[in-house]
């Protein structure tokens, strides 16, 4: 319905939104505490990926040899 992505104009106004909702004293509080979030999120994600990659990594079992007797039977 929307072509495009968010222009220009359309971030402008989300900034001049947020500076009245927020002021211009506060700003700078709420970008450290956005970019700490980011940072904790970006950590958590690279932990589930190794914890995946570790988990790809481990070598399957060796197969399972047949005894004497189920070889005996084999033959028959």
């Amino acid at each position: 319905m929307f072509g495009g992505g968010i222009g220009a104009q359309e971030l402008l106004l989300i900034f001049l939104i947020i500076l009245l909702l927020f002021g211009a004293k506060r700003l700078p509080e709420f970008g450290k505490s956005l970019g700490q979030g980011i940072r904790q999120f970006r950590g958590a994600t690279k932990g589930i990926q190794d914890e995946i990659n570790a988990a790809g990594e481990v070598e399957p079992a060796e197969p399972a040899t047949m005894s004497k007797k189920e070889e005996e039977k084999k033959q028959e």
